[in-house]
């Protein structure tokens, strides 16, 4: 038995002399991972980076040491604490009301601040004029947003009238402590000084108004130990609060979701590029047997010939990690770009040593567990070999080692998944779904070589033959294409298919009897004056429906405290938690079917009130039909009973709602109302809101044609971060074909050596080669769009919970450019071959 120490430095150098001929090939198969690498060293670079900034800015995001909300005024009990907390103190009142600019005649829909005090005292209000941010809490003046001042021409000086009170607009908003530039979309703001709130008469009775106290501190303070103390009595008093440290963690979770997804989808460039390695690194070993046969006679051992392969393959690895992880760096640069618009402030972009080191491992890694598949088998080439080559032999003997590395890789997928997701549950689902697509692949691949072999007839013109015979002969690259170009495929069409959904989900129908507008906040004294103005514009009054605020005291005679103290009890203590807005009916809407017992439009004096709930409420709170509840209804206990669980349409633009009243008790109790109308042109839209502000204030109107604009923006947006992020799967996805091709094309060399010198001629070669790749590339593009397919089909039904409807122009354009890519590829790696006699060939191999 062989027992002579294994010559490190001999490996080495053997590695070194072997890869001098092959080091292009080399080269080539480990660019597969460079995009894959670049995606996740700049995601990580963008997430530390991240992390970094919101610790450093994260007391401008809150603007104050602690921060406490309502949806109430305080009351005389809470107030001496309030009045107690910090050294110095601003108040603020934020409702969403709308404006009028009366220099054309404007309306729109904002978030109004009315403060007081010297906040922010961390950051400023940008704005333009500078001193704006302070002067105009002194007078009768207004902050406006960019937007808004962009969107009606307005200038600094003009004039804004916001309920009853016109301000001057003394300057232009740029930011506002947490303000991004999709929220100012959505809801731009507006600041006026507290001091002229009453004046507007939008602070009346009913009104939602967000009451907040914020607090500076100039001396050292403990503030867990402060806001533990004022935990219960702010608690008691249904006020929140925030501190510093709490604005930090919350913002890092949520742009740890998002930085999760880019990972994700970075990974997936990866795992592409995982599986060119691995075909690559087959494809090399394939045409390396007869020298590690050669070797073997000589008296290299078997672990010897594949530890010199393997210092090739992780040599190679580091290089082209490295290279893919400087490259990251730069496009971390881009990030903070495509980016910005959800980001509520600017991102630096400096070297992470920390991200790059994980990159350049991550590379190493992956060219190592993906490569050994191919490399164990050199373990088992003899130097028989040298005699008969036979890779298939060699490839299916039996080897537990093949096992072993299958696991590794697995749990390698799975670890890195979870690492992303920090959910074993997301992890494994991921990993089974990508397992699927490319068992689906290869076993497509399979049947189309086995199919081939069997219906390939003599008859057939000579060139299809050869072109489909390539398709399963040895050296065919059937299953690398089909599963690399397949996978790619199927993920850029799954996101072509979700975006096109979920903006299917925001879009309305054009019809007359479908609601495109909403007014909302109308008082009882206001019901038959907007119904009357709404006719007047010759526009319907779809629904004009009441609201009450309620809140849930008891379930089945059991208080939240009891509930909380309760460990058997299922019922859910965050039913106690909200303020439900609720209204009374004696019909039903066609959004609503009855699920569970039986409606009651009418209430039944001396009895419960029988109420129905929505079938989710029912379900995320444990509550049941026949429970008995007990309602505070503005002070006031009124004992109910479900007496029916709805199953309600959400999408439906009309006014629904999780727990419904009969009539007969609720028609007393503090209330306002909503209105929905429908506008036929942009014209009728822009009258009808400058008749309401004009006549009725208070009231607030959303546009749904507006809003659909500006959520079609924000999809566009977001579209436009997963395109980009996909755009490393698409160039991972090329490299790999590119590499697979290539690489190939060295085995493919003699075989058009021998067809050159038998005699055909360039074009039948030419023709051979694009049957083969035409139908490589149709095969693999049309099993990617119907993977696609059903991976969207699943991902709406149980993960958006959405309707699935597609449009098929994408998928069928995708597979055009992909086919005809494959077919492009393939030529031109081809075109040395045809454009060179064959002597000068053959001399080069």
């Amino acid at each position: 038995m062989d027992k002579r120490k294994i010559n490190i430095p001999w490996l080495f150098e053997m590695a070194w002399r072997d890869s001098r001929r092959n080091r292009s090939r080399l080269l080539l198969f480990i660019s597969a991972i460079i995009f894959g690498i670049a995606a996740l060293v700049a995601i990580y670079s963008f997430r530390y980076n991240l992390e970094n900034d919101i610790n450093s800015q994260a007391a401008t995001l809150i603007g104050a040491d602690l921060a406490v909300s309502s949806s109430k005024p305080a009351d005389a009990k809470i107030k001496p604490l309030l009045d107690s907390l910090g050294d110095r103190k601003s108040e603020e009142r934020t409702f969403v009301s709308m404006v009028y600019f009366p220099k054309n005649n404007g309306t729109r829909l904002v978030q109004v601040h009315a403060l007081q005090g010297g906040f922010p005292y961390y950051g400023s209000l940008e704005t333009i004029p500078v001193e704006a941010g302070t002067n105009f809490k002194t007078g009768k003046m207004a902050l406006v947003d960019k937007t808004l001042m962009l969107q009606f021409n307005a200038r600094v000086n003009d004039s804004i009238k916001v309920g009853e009170v016109t301000f001057l607009i003394a300057g232009t908003l740029n930011k506002a402590p947490g303000q991004t530039g999709i929220s100012s979309g959505i809801a731009p703001s507006v600041y006026i000084p507290l001091q002229y709130l009453q004046q507007t008469g939008l602070s009346k009775k009913g009104s939602r108004i967000t009451y907040s106290f914020y607090y500076k501190y100039d001396h050292p303070v403990n503030m867990p130990k402060l806001v533990k103390n004022i935990d219960g009595r702010l608690d008691k008093a249904d006020m929140n609060y925030e501190t510093i440290e709490m604005r930090k963690e919350s913002t890092g979770r949520s742009f740890g979701d998002l930085t999760r997804f880019l990972a994700l989808v970075g990974f997936i460039a990866l795992l592409l590029g995982c599986v060119g390695v691995a075909s690559a690194v087959h494809i090399y070993i394939r045409e390396k047997i007869a020298s590690i046969a050669i070797m073997r006679c000589l008296g290299v051992k078997a672990s010897e010939a594949f530890l010199i392969y393997l210092i090739q393959i992780t040599g190679i690895g580091i290089i082209g990690s490295v290279i893919g992880a400087f490259a990251g760096t730069f496009i971390q640069h881009i990030l903070p770009l495509v980016m910005k618009d959800f980001l509520p402030f600017d991102i630096s972009t400096s070297i992470s040593w920390l991200a790059i080191g994980q990159g350049v491992l991550l590379g190493v890694i992956i060219s190592i567990l993906f490569a050994l598949l191919p490399l164990i088998s050199i373990r088992n080439i003899s130097p028989l070999n040298t005699l008969r080559i036979s890779y298939e032999d060699v490839n299916m003997v039996r080897d537990p080692l093949r096992w072993l590395v299958y696991v590794l890789i697995l749990i390698f997928v799975v670890g890195f998944t979870f690492f992303q997701t920090d959910s074993w549950i997301g992890s494994i689902f991921f990993t089974i779904g990508i397992g699927i697509a490319f068992l689906i692949l290869t076993f497509v691949a399979w049947l189309l070589m086995k199919v081939m072999k069997l219906v390939i007839q003599n008859s057939w013109s000579y060139l299809w033959r050869q072109g489909f015979a390539n398709l399963y002969r040895p050296n065919n690259q059937t299953i690398i294409l089909i599963v690399c170009i397949g996978l790619s495929t199927a993920f850029i069409c799954t996101l072509f298919f979700i975006q096109a959904m979920l903006m299917k989900q925001v879009s309305l129908s054009s019809g007359a009897n479908q609601a495109n507008m909403i007014l909302f906040d109308i008082q009882t004294t206001q019901q038959k004056g907007i119904a009357d103005l709404t006719r007047k514009q010759k526009m319907p009054v779809l629904q004009l429906v009441p609201i009450i605020t309620i809140r849930l005291d008891q379930v089945n005679g059991k208080t939240e405290a009891q509930v909380k103290k309760d460990p058997k009890s299922k019922i859910s203590s965050h039913a106690f938690s909200y303020e439900y807005r609720v209204t009374y009916r004696d019909t039903l809407t066609p959004s609503e079917k009855i699920v569970n017992g039986e409606w009651t439009g009418k209430a039944v004096a001396g009895k419960d009130v029988p109420v129905s709930i929505e079938e989710g409420f029912s379900k995320r709170n444990h509550i049941n039909l026949g429970d008995h509840l007990v309602f505070n209804v503005q002070g006031l206990s009124m004992p109910a009973v479900v007496g029916s669980i709805r199953q309600v349409n959400w999408n439906k633009i009309q006014t629904n709602f999780q727990i419904v009243f009969p009539k007969g008790v609720l028609e007393d109790a503090p209330q306002f109302h909503v209105e929905l109308t429908h506008i036929s042109s942009v014209n009728q839209s822009a009258k009808f809101q400058q008749a309401v502000v004009r006549s009725y204030p208070n009231i607030s109107i959303i546009d749904i044609g507006q809003v659909i604009a500006i959520l079609d923006d924000l999809l566009d947006k977001i579209g436009y971060i997963i395109r980009f992020m996909s755009a490393f799967s698409i160039i991972t996805g090329i490299v790999v074909l590119i590499a697979s091709v290539r690489i190939s094309k060295y085995q493919r060399i003699q075989e058009s050596v021998l067809l050159r010198t038998l005699g055909a001629s360039r074009k039948q070669i030419f023709t051979i080669t694009a049957l083969e790749y035409l139908f490589l590339g149709a095969l693999s593009a049309l099993t990617g769009v119907i993977i696609a397919l059903t991976g969207s089909w699943l991902l709406a039904k149980y993960s958006f919970e959405i309707p699935f409807a597609i449009n098929i122009l994408p998928a069928v354009g995708l597979f055009s450019i992909v086919a005809i890519l494959t077919i492009v590829i393939g030529l031109l790696n081809s075109r040395g071959v045809l454009s060179k006699p064959p002597l000068e060939i053959l001399r080069t191999t």
